[in-house]
């Protein structure tokens, strides 16, 4: 009989997905601000290509509070989301419509990675790791906080711009 997985293992498990989903967007956020038109774009996608390298050291660090090893479990749904902000980047290329399509993707990513992150504090909330929640607590901040930013740029300037 198989043993019986524990809100420990869901844990662990969702920690090694939004780790391998910030490394693949640590990745991704480069190419994102290259391609970008407007310089608050550009800018906007390199600042949080740091909070993001910021990110996976706290997620290090809750692998270390748990005594597990940093390591990633692919996760297709980043994978999903990514490759569609690169559809965005080869269809959109030149046209007025590329930033909001940049940002709409980027906003796909930062929903998704709220979404990790305030599980993850509410299972730590339930196992009693105490230490990993401030940790969790910053890094979802930073993606509400990113999330808000890009709803500012599109509302002031690429979605006027794209139509």
């Amino acid at each position: 009989m198989a043993t019986q997985k524990t809100l420990d293992d869901l844990f662990l498990d969702t920690l090694k997905d939004i780790y391998y989903a910030e490394k693949q967007i640590l990745k991704t956020l480069p190419k994102m601000a290259r391609a970008a038109q407007s310089q608050e774009g550009k800018a906007g996608f390199l600042q949080h290509r740091d909070e993001t390298q910021g990110q996976i050291e706290r997620l290090e660090q809750v692998f270390e509070i748990i005594g597990k090893p940093a390591r990633g479990k692919t996760c297709e749904a980043i994978q999903g989301i990514i490759s569609e902000g690169e559809e965005i980047i080869e269809e959109f290329n030149g046209s007025p419509a590329l930033d909001a399509g940049l940002i709409s993707a980027a906003q796909a990513v930062e929903h998704y990675e709220i979404a990790r992150y305030g599980t993850l504090i509410a299972w730590a909330n339930q196992l009693g790791l105490r230490d990993a929640i401030p940790l969790l607590k910053q890094s979802l901040a930073e993606e509400e906080a990113t999330d808000k930013k890009l709803t500012q740029l599109a509302m002031a300037a690429a979605n006027a711009k794209a139509a």
